[in-house]
């Protein structure tokens, strides 16, 4: 299929930003703001579109790790100084397999370390990949300041700023750059919310790969882990209920396209929850009524990330629609039978069986008898297709005998 990576990248980018509003207290669009400094900064350097391309790409993906080294800190397993340093290497294990146009080690790994060599890996100078301290430069400014409102005396502050740190923590080509950048009204203007995602989409250069449905699917993969890893409860959800599928899949005997999309939907199915709380996402007890009403958003996330995507169309209606419901009762729209097709009601009764079968914060995980005694109750009250259930039940009690 024609696949345009960034384009895949600037659809999910906001709900990657979800997490840092979570986690950090971030505001909405920090990577595309990231992105788009470091493009210009890059641009001035005279960095071929290839390595423009990338650059993009790595500072959209350079916090992915951010949400893992959380959880390690909620467990007491690191301290806050030491979760600095992880994410940057769990984001980096993360994209080690993410296809980029040139060869990128070790970018998002040494994405904080500063010019003086005063970062985690102590790293100093040209010991540090540019690219990396490019994006370095750019989080840090859209973290510190309203880098969106470069007038008046925030300018003049950011401008101070800059000049005193640079050759400290920064590079002083990179600082030279970007004071000059900043004189240039429609650079300022470009980082403003309401016009940031439509420029960084223009200003990337444009590659469209004609990829496999298998290189779609692994691409997916590395962000079912981010997805997964928001919440200690979720560990496998996305990979598992994408495992489950395939076998759905292979005992329907879809061909070779349908089950790849299948699959690529159940990857991606639970994208919109980086955008709920993991105050909400881990609470021990029931949740309030308003807390339920904003886990019920996650699927409307989703669906407003996938629907951006070219030859998306299908993959996007079987992800966002796995908590609709035949009698109207889901939602996020509430759609009713006649408007979800057998993928859509398949990968509900996916989704149903493998959150039932994992732990939550509320209770321990079930058995398969009394997961599908659950689903068929379901299934009277015409909330699931009963024929799903029933082939659910017929597959997985094989499995779980083979096991």
């Amino acid at each position: 299929m024609k696949f345009r990576l960034n384009q895949f990248l600037l659809a999910v980018s906001s709900t990657l930003d979800f997490v840092e509003m979570d986690i950090a207290g971030r505001r909405t669009n920090h990577g595309k703001r990231v992105a788009y400094m470091s493009l210009r900064i890059a641009m001035e350097l005279n960095y071929d579109n290839e390595d423009l391309y990338d650059i993009v790409s790595l500072a959209i993906l350079h916090d992915n790790g951010i949400s893992e080294a959380y959880n390690d800190i909620l467990n007491d397993n690191i301290n806050t100084e030491e979760h600095k340093m992880e994410h940057c290497i769990t984001g980096e294990n993360n994209i080690t397999n993410y296809p980029f146009l040139k060869t990128r080690k070790n970018i998002i790994r040494y994405h904080h370390e500063k010019y003086d060599g005063s970062g985690f890996f102590k790293l100093k100078g040209e010991e540090i990949p540019l690219i990396s301290q490019i994006i370095c430069f750019s989080d840090y400014m859209e973290n510190q300041f309203l880098i969106d409102q470069m007038w008046g005396e925030n300018k003049v502050k950011i401008k101070k700023f800059v000049e005193e740190q640079s050759g400290k923590l920064f590079n002083p080509q990179i600082c030279k750059i970007f004071l000059e950048l900043i004189e240039n009204t429609g650079f300022k203007l470009d980082l403003g919310e309401d016009f940031i995602g439509s420029v960084l989409d223009e200003k990337i250069p444009k590659f469209t790969f004609d990829l496999g449905l298998e290189e779609v699917r692994s691409i997916t993969g590395v962000f079912s882990k981010i997805i997964d890893v928001k919440s200690k409860f979720t560990m496998r959800h996305s990979s598992g209920i994408a495992e489950k599928a395939e076998v759905m899949a292979n005992y329907y005997r879809y061909a070779y396209e349908e089950k790849t999309k299948l699959v690529i939907a159940a990857n991606l199915h639970d994208i919109g929850k980086l955008a709920i709380p993991n105050t909400i996402l881990d609470k021990p007890g029931k949740l309030t009524d308003e807390e339920f009403d904003i886990i019920k958003t996650h699927t409307y996330y989703t669906r407003a990330a996938l629907s951006k995507i070219d030859g998306f169309e299908e993959i996007t209606e079987w992800a966002a629609n796995h908590h609709e419901k035949l009698n109207g009762n889901g939602y996020p729209y509430g759609k009713k039978a006649d408007e979800l097709d057998f993928n859509s009601r398949l990968m509900g009764c996916i989704d149903i069986y493998q959150g039932l079968t994992e732990k939550r914060p509320y209770r321990e995980p079930l058995e398969h008898n009394k997961v599908i005694e659950i689903m068929r109750d379901m299934a009277k009250g015409n909330f699931i297709d009963k024929d799903r259930v029933e082939d659910v039940d017929k597959v997985f009690k094989n499995c779980e005998k083979n096991k």
